[in-house]
């Protein structure tokens, strides 16, 4: 391996203590504790340790953790009214609706009855519109991640050539936009995009959203480009033991680390920033409902 690798993780813990530090202050000197409500609808596993992930980490920055548990026949119409409840209540900042919900409940519907000042996924359609103008808004966790590992690694993006492979309205549109606010020229490819590899192959900085196992090789990777992989994919691990399982990226990890300049790996990158990124905006939902500076360096 000869890309320089970044570390998610420790990165995360940096903004984890930026987002502490602030919290302290805004205790101390105006009295103001955020809040972050987390609602889950049903018993799915993984969004059900999500979820304490995210209330443990709510907690350890010093910020308010409100859950609530609706049952998996929830109505929309109480589902809706949870929501109202929390829009109105000025000690809650920022609403999550963990996703995916019950296939009898509207997720658009849903999520766009979030007061978008306190839609910290920055999923609601004001919040896309915002973003995709350049105007203040609420900006998608993981895009958010990936561009502070960005500007982290590099400084200023200004320039660079930027291949964000995935269209997604969570990852690879919010991506391509943010990436367009830092000066960069981008292409948004996907699965289907003609000669793939030569698009890749011209790209300073390449992020794989597209969801597909070890998708991208080595061999279109230009030599120094810096990569960052959003994909987490299960698959088969029989050298492990029967019904074991290994966690890989959208990228071949070795033959892309031997070509580029840096690389995210898979777990250990851009996972960790999402629930960071989810504080982050958390506080920043809070300074702004306050009337007061936003924390530098943890903003698009």
């Amino acid at each position: 391996m000869t890309a320089t690798l970044i570390d998610g993780k420790e990165f995360a813990a940096r903004v984890r203590g930026q987002v502490a530090a602030h919290v302290t202050r805004l205790k101390a000197d105006h009295g103001i504790t955020p809040g972050l409500a987390v609602v889950l609808v049903g018993e799915d596993p993984a969004s059900q340790v999500y979820v304490r992930s995210k209330g443990k980490q709510t907690v350890e920055v010093g910020m308010k953790s409100v859950e609530h548990k609706l049952e998996a026949d929830t109505s929309e119409a109480d589902l809706l009214a949870v929501i109202a409840q929390l829009n109105a209540d000025p000690e809650i900042h920022g609403i999550l609706v963990q996703l995916p919900l019950p296939g009898h409940l509207d997720e658009d519907l849903v999520i766009n009855s979030i007061d978008p000042a306190k839609d910290v996924d920055g999923f609601h359609i004001s919040n896309v519109g915002l973003l995709g103008t350049g105007q203040k808004s609420m900006v998608p966790c993981t895009p958010l991640g990936c561009l502070m590992m960005l500007r982290d690694y590099h400084g200023s993006l200004s320039g660079m050539n930027a291949v964000v492979i995935g269209r997604s309205n969570i990852v690879g549109k919010p991506m391509a936009q943010l990436l367009l606010g830092d000066s960069c020229t981008v292409t948004i490819a996907h699965s289907r995009t003609k000669d793939l590899a030569q698009v890749v192959r011209g790209a300073d900085i390449v992020v794989a959203a597209v969801g597909r196992p070890e998708m991208v090789p080595g061999d279109w990777i230009k030599p120094g480009a810096t990569v960052i992989d959003v994909g987490i994919n299960r698959l088969d691990a029989p050298e492990k033991g029967e019904g074991k399982t290994r966690l890989v990226g959208d990228v071949d990890f070795d033959s892309c680390a031997a070509v580029a300049g840096a690389i995210t790996p898979v777990p250990g990158g851009v996972g960790p920033m999402t629930i960071a990124c989810l504080l982050a905006n958390t506080l920043t939902a809070c300074c702004r409902a306050s009337g007061l500076d936003e924390p530098e360096g943890l903003t698009a």
